[in-house]
């Protein structure tokens, strides 16, 4: 039992690969239990969970072996404009969303007052937040690039990696892409020494982190792709969502943790996307994988503002970790069910409407059918 495609007329030839699509949900909700995990115990050391900060790294890996596939071949058909605009129609609906979420939380957050610290500069701080322009202003708050929704600084470095794409990258030969490859790959080892870990690109004093990060991972899912480096293997999704939870899992040392860090971004990675591109997909876990990969860009994109709310709460009220064991896991189930209905009821229909309006279609498939 294997995955086909089941695409558009016009996209017959963009295979659609389920597991991978399954594996980047699993990664979004570590991030979302990652983000509870440091308010909760602030110590890598002590957190069980303290490598997930790698998902942005396996998105971003994910996105250059993704988004090769679907337009290597495609875009000097439908053109640079035509790629951007699609890319912004999947993308930005939900920056806009997240940014509206951070200003309602940060207004409204019963626990803290530090709104009106800030209120004068509310509205530059939400205009910059919908439109990905990076404004460190709430130190407070770890002086996070958006601080109305923080993960959207990864965003930011999506979308300068795909305009890179659309006019340098797509037609770039192999050896310079390799050798492009291998100095990023320094700048990655040459980053997580000085900064002792790959937890960078989020802040105002580390955004420098940040291209490094989108730099080599983004690169390296071209290189895997474009070298046909799929890798036919009987595991199934359940063994490959072990295999990237092994990742961020792994113990947090102080000591070694640049090297972890290093060797699992350079190389685990990307033979992860290697393994999952070949994988079969079975009719058992093809709904899962669908769904995951769905729900993955939304909960993402939406439950950071409401962690804040959860911080807040911990400054004020210093529950006991028993407590906190009890909220986490509550938590979690509620931002996948209000990421559920956003991608549902608010997503889906108007990105369907904007594509319509527009006139563009999508080479990233989000559906798909399984035979036998």
């Amino acid at each position: 039992m294997t995955q086909t495609a089941s695409l558009p007329a016009d996209q017959e030839t963009t295979p659609y690969f389920g597991i991978l699509d399954g594996l980047r949900g699993i990664a979004a909700v570590a991030v979302v239990v990652f983000h509870f995990m440091e308010f909760a115990v602030p110590d890598y050391a002590d957190n069980f969970i303290a490598h997930a900060y790698f998902a942005v790294d396996f998105f971003f890996c994910l996105s250059g072996f993704v988004i090769a596939c679907a337009y290597d071949t495609r875009l000097e058909k439908i053109g640079v404009a035509s790629f951007l605009m699609r890319r912004l129609i999947r993308l930005h609906p939900l920056v806009v969303i997240g940014s509206f979420l951070g200003l309602l939380t940060f207004r409204l957050d019963p626990f803290s007052n530090l709104y009106t610290a800030y209120a004068s500069k509310v509205l530059p701080l939400f205009v910059a937040s919908c439109l990905l322009i990076p404004y460190p202003l709430v130190p407070e708050r770890y002086f996070n690039l958006f601080h109305l929704n923080p993960p959207t600084w990864s965003l930011f470095w999506e979308y300068v990696a795909n305009f890179v794409y659309a006019v340098v990258l797509v037609r770039m030969r192999p050896s310079t892409l390799h050798v492009l490859t291998v100095l990023a790959a320094m700048a990655l080892c040459y980053e997580a020494y000085a900064a002792t870990n790959l937890a960078v690109g989020w802040g105002g004093d580390n955004v420098g982190g940040g291209a490094v990060r989108v730099s080599y991972s983004f690169l390296v899912g071209i290189v895997v792709y474009r070298a046909k480096w799929i890798i036919p293997t009987r595991l199934g999704f359940l063994a490959l969502t072990l295999l990237l939870m092994a990742a961020f899992l792994l113990p947090f040392s102080k000591q070694v943790n640049w090297l972890i860090d290093s060797v699992v971004v350079l190389f685990y990675f990307p033979l992860l996307v290697a393994l999952g591109a070949g994988a079969r997909l079975t009719i058992r876990a093809a709904k899962l994988c669908t769904f995951l990969g769905a729900i993955s860009y939304p909960l993402y994109m939406i439950h950071y503002p409401f962690l804040w709310v959860f911080l807040s709460y911990i400054e004020k009220q210093k529950p006991p970790l028993s407590t906190l064991a009890m909220l986490i896991p509550l938590g979690v189930l509620l931002l996948l069910l209000l990421a559920y209905g956003i991608m549902r009821f608010v997503d889906t229909p108007l990105r369907a409407y904007l594509s319509k309006k527009l006139k563009t279609g999508s080479a990233e498939v989000s559906y798909f059918r399984v035979k036998q």
